[in-house]
């Protein structure tokens, strides 16, 4: 599949033939049952993930091959009109995913794990891969080709950036057992590894430094390689102080993340409260 996604990646033909939509949907299948990922975890890479260029195109390859159609369940209460190739994921109760009334939406071609929940409303779109057992909660978003591990919890207007161009960049990842709290924000390929924690109104990219105070190390992003919160990290905004020009004359600071402590006993049993919504 992969060298025939790249074929009519790179062919584009237009207007796409019956066959290419054959090739899409069973992509699409791939994608829904996580067969094919965005990215996946690479252990020779420093960040431990390596990116899936193939399945980017996929996914560019449905916008690029549907034709926009009317969705709308009543279209004059609520149009709806998007990409043919790309309709709400269909669901038949056996899946074990809670999908809690209230306007919530998940784009086709994504991996759902079991018992998943989802909190309206909350949006997951495509090619993204949410792990068992993880809770979307309300008005999160977890965007295009972002990785969800097993067991997170993206609180509440949380948003998980999408990265689907440039077609080598990384998407976010966040790895098994990550708590994300309220109105945090994960953008430009960030990876957040294993059991860390995202404090209530966190914001990390590839352009913020990220202050470790436990280990005093500073975490940047590189040309190559994505932004890294290590593995039980405990996260909360901060601020530094401006050195020098006006901003030191008018006594401003910059917003940066820092790390206060690691995951210990003691948080453990706080976000082992959640199992009690799931």
């Amino acid at each position: 599949m992969q060298a025939e996604i790249e074929k009519l990646y790179d062919q584009n033909p237009k207007p796409p033939r019956m066959a290419d939509f054959d090739l899409f949907r069973s992509f699409v299948t791939a994608l829904n049952l996580g067969q094919a990922r965005a990215a996946e975890p690479c252990a020779t890479s420093a960040s431990g993930w390596r990116v899936n260029t193939w399945v980017k195109k996929g996914v560019l390859v449905g916008f690029r091959i549907g034709a926009i159609v009317d969705m709308s369940i009543d279209r004059h209460r609520q149009p709806w009109f998007d990409k043919a190739t790309y309709p709400v994921k269909q669901f038949d109760g056996t899946e074990g995913v809670r999908i809690v009334p209230g306007g919530s939406s998940i784009r086709d071609g994504c991996y759902i794990g079991k018992g998943v929940t989802c909190m309206p409303p909350m949006y997951i779109n495509t090619a993204s891969w949410v792990g068992d057992g993880t809770m979307i909660d309300s008005h999160a978003l977890v965007g295009s080709c972002a990785q969800v591990g097993n067991h997170c919890h993206v609180s509440a207007a949380s948003q998980l950036g999408g990265v689907l161009e440039p077609i080598g960049a990384m998407p976010v990842i966040i790895e098994d057992n990550v708590l994300i709290g309220g109105n945090c924000g994960v953008y430009e390929g960030t990876v957040v590894k294993r059991g860390a924690v995202l404090g209530t109104g966190t914001i990390l990219n590839r352009s913020t430094p990220v202050y470790d105070l436990v280990r005093e190390k500073i975490y940047v992003a590189s040309d190559d390689e994505p932004l890294v919160i290590p593995e039980d990290a405990v996260v909360v905004p901060g601020s530094r102080p401006i050195g020098k020009g006006p901003g030191k004359a008018w006594g401003l600071s910059l917003y940066t993340p820092v790390i206060v402590k690691y995951r210990d006993d003691k948080t453990g049993s706080k976000i082992q409260l959640e199992d009690l919504l799931r």
